[in-house]
């Protein structure tokens, strides 16, 4: 059953501007006749490029030279990869602060600029600890007197070992850390052009673990790095791996998790699908953060998928549906994993993250001056997280030259709001409103009238001042994200 509510309110509109509108009962709706034709639109499967979604492109991973930094030339931004909206830079600090208080931040700066040219965001990791470097800590660090611990890779701590982890709660360790995080919080904490910062000075890979040295934590430590990143991150998404509480712990109550998401700070998954019997483990704590805050999943080394014989790609579609996912990361080499797999990379741009879908406008074919009109739109979601940066829906009216004479927003309802359809049918909402073109106000002619004759009516979805920011799956994009349904005739 797909379930309906009308959400009604009446505002005035004056050459296009809103005048304070007052709010009707939605009682007796039934009864209320409606008026105009009804525009049926379809849902055209195009990929969506919208905030706070898509999948993210491993541009730096671990080490340099690995994936999409080995294979790509400078001026290959991959525009063939549909809907990839974010490009990670997963680095070490000691490639970005290689001397205390010395910055290289062109190793971050120079790529990105490539991808933000093209209207994408990047994505940050600055790691602590690796297990293919022994100075992912700068080594300026330990020779400051940070406490650390020389171990081999099978994890056998000793003098000699090849790498280095860093005691996660040496008070000079976390003293660096803290100035590091100051200094990177000034560049790019609010940039517009970052989607979201991981929390990654914790465990191995910044993954929250300790595999290398298997050297346990409490969790009073691992809410340490989580406040040195609260403590200078106050505006970009902040994120943390699932890992923090254990690889293989199940269930959804963990007291460093509760307290990140309490804290606005959101979760990603990494590594998912690494074995065919297990694809993965946190589903039920993912389902405490996607209400809240876009989910983030990493799925594994392509590479080593396919040589183990795991890769399948409807597990892959499976976990962005089970998980809600918002972000899903690419680690291939991106046109070997899109060459592969376009069949399901389509699928999933079906549903990852939000997909707002209107299925019928209803408007009059001829607005009158001083006559109420009503609007009636019949909305959807049909991605599997809500749209976490809201919007509004509204209609646009231009005259025959193309000029906006008319913005008539539904200002009493968020997008936000609409339930996700993830697995389940497409419940849609709908929303009506009745709006007035008022050609005299109090007596007077209004400041800037609405020409007589034929024109077009544009639905978008926004902010409340009627600047569209959201695609959606329609022809007849005016290039601004408006888009035309119906001729319209004024006067």
């Amino acid at each position: 059953m797909r379930r309906r509510q009308f959400i009604k309110h009446t505002a005035m509109v004056a050459g296009g501007a809103l005048l304070p509108a007052y709010a009707a009962s939605a009682a007796g709706r039934g009864s209320h006749e409606k008026s105009g034709r009804v525009v049926r639109l379809a849902d055209n499967g195009a990929t969506l490029m919208n905030p706070m979604m898509g999948w993210t492109l491993y541009y730096y991973s671990h080490f340099p030279n690995s994936y999409a930094d080995a294979v790509l030339e400078p001026n290959d931004q991959l525009l063939d990869f549909p809907g990839i909206s974010s490009v990670y830079m997963r680095l070490t600090w000691d490639l970005l602060e290689p001397e205390e208080g010395v910055f290289n931040w062109t190793v971050l700066d120079t790529p990105a600029q490539r991808w933000i040219d093209r209207g994408k965001q990047i994505a940050i990791r600055i790691t602590c600890s690796e297990s293919w470097h022994r100075w992912a800590t700068p080594k300026w660090v330990h020779d400051a007197g940070a406490k650390g611990y020389f171990y081999d890779d099978g994890g056998q701590i000793h003098d000699d070992g090849e790498l280095w982890e860093p005691d996660f709660n040496d008070h000079v360790f976390l003293d660096k850390l803290d100035r590091f995080l100051e200094a990177m919080a000034r560049r790019y904490d609010g940039n517009p052009n970052v989607a979201y910062i991981d929390i990654g000075s914790f465990g191995l890979w910044g993954e929250g673990h300790t595999l290398g040295t298997k050297i346990e934590y409490p969790d009073e430590v691992k809410i340490k790095h989580i406040d040195l990143h609260l403590k200078h991150f106050k505006k970009t998404l902040l994120a943390v791996s699932d890992d923090i509480i254990g690889a293989t712990a199940k269930g959804a109550d963990f007291p460093v998790t509760n307290y990140a998401i309490e804290h606005g700070i959101t979760l990603r998954d990494d590594s998912i699908l690494v074995s065919r019997k297990t694809p993965y483990f946190h589903t039920e704590l993912m389902g405490v953060c996607w209400p809240k805050l876009p989910v983030i999943i990493e799925h594994d080394h392509y590479a080593g998928w396919k040589s183990r014989g795991v890769w399948t790609g409807h597990h892959l579609y499976n976990s962005v549906m089970d998980y809600h996912a918002s972000y899903l990361s690419i680690q291939a080499p991106p046109r070997e994993f899109l060459h592969d797999n376009r069949e399901h990379v389509e699928r999933i741009n079906r549903k990852l993250g939000y997909r707002l879908v209107a299925s019928e406008v209803q408007l009059p074919a001829e607005i009158a001056p001083n006559v109420p009109f009503e609007c009636r739109v019949r909305l959807g979601n049909d991605g599997v997280a809500p749209c976490y940066p809201g919007g509004y829906v509204c209609i646009t009216l231009k005259d025959f030259t193309d000029a906006i004479v008319g913005v008539f927003v539904f200002d009493r309802f968020c997008v936000r709001d609409l339930k996700p359809a993830g697995k389940d049918a497409l419940a849609y909402q709908e929303l009506t409103a009745d709006f007035v073109v008022k050609w005299e106000i109090n007596g007077l002619a209004a400041p800037t009238r609405i020409p007589a004759g034929m024109g077009a009516a544009f639905l978008s979805i926004g902010q409340l001042d009627g600047t569209p920011v959201f695609q959606l799956p329609l022809d007849g994009n005016d290039g601004s994200n408006r888009y035309r349904i119906a001729e319209v005739r004024i006067g």
